[in-house]
């Protein structure tokens, strides 16, 4: 990469960042992530120490078993409600009940109440942290216009994300040196509650749905994300590869215990020092992460980071040394920045908006249980070959299946290119300008090429209005009653007014030149333009425009046609 492209990408990042913070609504919504997110590292730091004090390191693994199993089964069937409503309120609830048992925990152990109780309250709490970033994940792109700008926003979630992995932990260690367990509950249902403050002030226009006469049963819209999961073999590769890097992260609560206190020594406090090490590289992760804005190979990227986040345990295991242990948890932070960036955006890109919430919940219902069954099988392969056999063993999934999964991850970058050109040429035209990504990026899915050569008929005046146009390149004459009415070149669409208004063609268009179309069928377009205000007020104002043009008397200009 040379000076000027370095240059660029530089720009970029700083762009990402800057663009976040000016937009308000993202802004609160953001902050809101790092709140809840800062809450779950501090929580996941007491609960291991309060199962650990309770049944050593087999009660560690089970606990993280357990509070995952209830989420596995729950979220996806809460998710519909994300879809079928503003998904901020979804945010909003969840934070609530996250602050409420948190702080519930908090009191159980201050009284020396049954351990038990916190282990329930774990499962509950767990139940809404896996909700929360499924609605938050489907948000974000109704909150952005391009993918360029989702990128951005994955950047920024993805810094405050690893900023987060370090505050919470590293605030947990002092915590737990100066106070106890009980206060750390406390201060992370403090930040939950943060959460829910901020996006009660989150205002925006949700983007365009198709609301059906009778809604469906709630079994039929789970089974809906599922299915669109299904149906799509790049969103497949990319949730196996979400599988094993979480599996890791699950046995990383195991190993980061007993790492802590039986291999290096370092006491209960060492436990959140070596998760702070994750966040530390976290936070540097982030920040390279940030140059991503605007790169097309963000498979290859996501690929990277699932390979980085197993091999540090690798090398843990071969060196045992605490210095060593530090600095290779800081790599496995800024792998699990690389994957929070390239993961999600993808994710964003391939599934449609209005089942979003539905696969994130999917996904985030089979992470809980791999997430669980990393943490148990960390635990059961520690009693029966050891702990530096087990960080081995486990350490080598992810890197095999990055190698196995590279070059179809290398095809799907070709692919959300290919979208890219598409929703480039749609922005072109001032009514498609203000849709949100879902809104445009579905308009792109569904454009059809069309090749028309010079001196054909696209349609004519009195025709119905079936489809709208739009030139990728070639030049097109508007006849209206019998006179020259506009020129038209790439990047210029025609064809709305019919639909819109639904009326016959108002003119004729002519190739006058051979062309390259794209076309869109009449319910795609008018369900997206006219569901979304600011793309409806342009395209009224368009049509007023052009029906003036088609008056006696007016001059030829370049324009659009009906």
């Amino acid at each position: 990469m040379g000076p000027r492209a370095s240059r660029g990408r530089f720009g970029d990042a700083v762009e990402a960042f800057s663009s976040n913070w000016r937009n308000v609504n993202l802004r609160r919504a953001q902050l809101s992530f790092f709140g809840a997110w800062a809450s779950e590292w501090a929580f996941t730091v007491a609960l291991g120490i309060v199962a650990y004090d309770a049944g050593g390191v087999v009660a560690v693994g089970l606990v993280g078993m357990l509070r995952m199993l209830p989420s596995a089964v729950l979220t996806p069937l809460l998710a519909p409600f994300a879809d079928r409503g503003r998904r901020e309120r979804t945010l909003i609830v969840v934070s609530l009940i996250r602050a409420v048992t948190t702080g519930a925990a908090a009191v159980i152990v201050a009284l020396s109440g049954p351990v038990e109780l916190v282990y329930v309250i774990a499962a509950v709490t767990t139940v809404a942290s896996t909700l929360f970033r499924p609605a938050h994940s489907a948000l974000l792109p109704t909150l952005c216009r391009t993918g360029h700008e989702l990128a951005s926003a994955n950047v920024v979630r993805g810094m405050l994300d690893s900023i987060a992995t370090l505050i919470g932990p590293l605030g947990a260690a002092v915590l737990l040196a100066t106070t106890d367990v009980s206060v750390v509950f406390a201060v992370a249902a403090g930040a939950s509650l943060w959460a829910a403050l901020l996006l009660l002030r989150v205002r925006y226009e949700a983007p365009p749905r198709d609301t059906p006469a009778r809604r469906p049963h709630l079994m039929t819209e789970v089974a809906d994300g599922f299915r669109a999961l299904g149906a799509s073999p790049d969103l497949q590769i990319i949730t196996a590869l979400i599988l094993a890097q979480t599996f890791t992260r699950g046995a990383l609560s195991v190993f980061s215990v007993v790492v802590a206190i039986e291999m290096l020594g370092m006491g209960d406090a060492g436990v959140g020092t070596l998760m702070a090490a994750v966040g530390v590289g976290a936070v540097l992760g982030s920040m390279a992460s940030s140059l991503l804005v605007g790169s097309h190979r963000l498979g290859v990227w996501f690929a990277v980071g699932v390979g980085l986040w197993g091999l540090p345990f690798v090398l843990i295991g071969l060196f045992p040394q605490w210095a060593a242990v530090l600095v290779l948890l800081a790599v496995v932070g800024t792998a699990n920045a690389l994957i929070d960036v390239a993961g999600f955006t993808l994710i964003g890109r391939l599934a449609p908006d209005a089942v979003m919430a539905r696969v994130f919940a999917v996904q985030e219902s089979i992470i809980a249980v791999s997430i669980g069954v990393g943490s148990m099988l960390a635990s059961g392969l520690i009693e029966w070959i050891g702990l530096t056999a087990a960080l081995i063993v486990i350490g080598a999934i992810c890197p095999v299946l990055a190698v196995a999964f590279w070059w179809r991850l290398r095809r799907l970058d070709a692919s959300v290119g290919a979208l890219d050109e598409q929703v480039q040429l749609l922005q072109r035209v001032p009514m498609f300008a203000p849709l949100p990504l879902p809104a445009i990026e579905h308009l792109a899915r569904g454009i059809d090429p069309v090749s028309v050569p010079a001196g054909t008929t696209v349609f004519a005046q009195g025709d119905i209005g079936d489809r709208y146009y739009l030139i990728e390149s070639g030049e097109a004459e508007v006849i209206g009653d019998g006179r020259l009415v506009a020129t038209l070149g790439a990047g210029e669409g025609f064809g709305e007014i019919a639909l819109l208004r639904r009326m016959p063609r108002t003119a004729t268009v002519i190739a006058r030149t051979a062309l390259r179309l794209r076309a869109l069928t009449a319910e795609r377009f008018t369900v997206s333009v006219l569901g979304f205000t600011p793309s409806a007020a342009a395209a009224a104002s368009d049509i007023d425009s052009e029906l003036d043009r088609f008056s006696p008397g007016s001059a030829p200009e370049e324009s659009s046609a009906g």
